[in-house]
């Protein structure tokens, strides 16, 4: 569940915006600054929506920076708040990456199942499956996976399947197996899931 928002922390006619759970982090990670200065900050806390900094300078609300974290990447944010060494950074949107269409091979079935999923080198987890056709499905996702990204997916019964992420939006992803589920297999996998 969502903390309040702290409406002393928030711009003069800014709407309250619910906050998902945060994980608590401790990471080092720089802040750049329009002017291309840097700072060293270190990651409190952080969600797919933004996260919590702690850091030696002041930084003012709304503030456009550019978060990195070593090996991780960077992020374009904008401060929410800051108080007393503190601040609350939100990620800007990701621009929306045009769909790459791979045309269906066969009709997909609507049902709800929990399936195994892992990047590569990365330890599994549990998601939700739904739109199962042989050639692909749509998963509910713990962690976001990048544009045709690898992943491996285990259906109960079946050994793992290599799939590539066709889209991402927001919290799902689209699955293209690199190989086929054959028809009989998959009707007795339907009949399992269900």
């Amino acid at each position: 569940m969502g903390a309040e928002p702290n409406p002393a922390t928030m711009r003069a006619g800014e709407q309250p915006v619910e906050r998902r759970e945060r994980r608590p982090v401790r990471l080092h990670a720089l802040v750049m600054r329009s002017d291309r200065s840097t700072v060293d900050v270190s990651l409190l806390d952080l969600s797919y929506e933004g996260c919590g900094i702690e850091t030696p300078i002041e930084f003012s609300a709304g503030e456009t920076i550019k978060l990195s974290v070593l090996r991780r990447g960077g992020l374009d944010a904008h401060v929410r708040w800051y108080k007393d060494g503190r601040a609350g950074l939100v990620f800007a949107p990701e621009k929306v990456a045009e769909r790459k269409h791979f045309p269906r091979q066969s009709e997909r079935t609507a049902l709800s199942a929990d399936v195994s999923l892992r990047r590569v080198g990365q330890n599994s987890y549990r998601v939700r499956v739904s739109d199962l056709s042989p050639d692909g499905c749509k998963v509910d996702l713990v962690e976001r996976p990048r544009l045709e990204e690898r992943l491996l997916i285990k259906l109960d019964g079946l050994e793992v399947l290599e799939a590539q992420v066709c889209w991402v939006e927001g919290y799902m992803a689209g699955l293209r197996f690199e190989k086929t589920i054959h028809p009989a297999v998959f009707d007795l996998l339907l009949q399992r899931l269900r």
